[in-house]
């Protein structure tokens, strides 16, 4: 784990997290166990996502192809769309659900409360937004910001895969349950998922799952589990670096 500066407690104490300081490291291994019921509730309607896929479209063309976007009904809502935003060098990407209200408008993803928070969770592992590239498997916002539907993450998930593909980054951050179910391919809770490295796609990018900062805003109680994972994250990336 990273050696914490001054900046990196102050962001834990925003976070009100007194125990995110060194430690012993964690056993990687999941609770098999730990199942969150809200987060279960959110799982996907099928077994069965795209494949990632193999595209020849660079960020210019993928850009407008998803602004003009009509392959669902989410576009009809849709103020505009949240293409992604960040470092497109980044060595980390970060993977959250959907747009919300306030990304819809502003259109950017991860704004907001939640926002703020995932910036802190970021800086307590010596990483600042800029450093990373954040995207949602949606690229509209569903109303009400409902749970996405299987249609509409097949419909937007090979956004997601063709940004990750022209990153190719060193790991992946998967916060949150529609997040990780797309991007794994598999409908477990995320109480289960979380705890472990993972493999995405035929580059083997290492991949950690974590709950989504406006879970955590609900449930203050959960960041414990959250820090671990980031130190999970954290300390797979420092080996993916040797």
């Amino acid at each position: 784990m990273c050696n914490l500066s001054t900046s990196a407690l102050a962001a834990l104490a925003q976070m009100n997290i007194s125990v995110w300081v060194r430690r012993e490291p964690f056993l990687e291994t999941s609770s098999m166990s730990e199942v969150d019921s809200e987060l279960e509730s959110k799982e996907l309607e099928s077994n069965v996502l795209v494949a990632e896929p193999t595209s020849p479209q660079g960020w210019e063309v993928l850009e407008q192809t998803v602004r003009d976007c009509k392959s669902c009904p989410l576009h009809a809502t849709r103020a505009q769309t949240v293409f992604g935003v960040g470092n497109r060098n980044a060595q980390w990407v970060i993977v959250g659900e959907a747009p919300g209200a306030e990304e819809d408008r502003q259109g950017e993803p991860f704004v907001g409360p939640a926002g703020l928070l995932l910036n802190e969770m970021l800086l307590a592992i010596g990483l600042r937004r800029e450093d990373v590239y954040i995207a949602n498997v949606l690229k509209c916002r569903p109303p009400n910001n409902r749970t996405p539907k299987l249609e509409e993450i097949v419909q937007c998930l090979p956004f997601l895969h063709r940004q990750i593909e022209l990153i190719n980054p060193k790991i992946l951050l998967a916060t949150g349950a529609v997040a990780a179910q797309s991007l794994l391919s598999i409908i477990k809770p995320i109480g289960v998922l979380r705890g472990r490295v993972y493999q995405y796609g035929s580059k083997q990018i290492s991949l950690v799952v974590t709950y989504h900062p406006a879970y955590l805003l609900r449930s203050p109680r959960e960041k414990k589990k959250a820090w671990d994972d980031l130190s999970l994250a954290w300390r797979t990336f420092q080996t993916l670096q040797k």
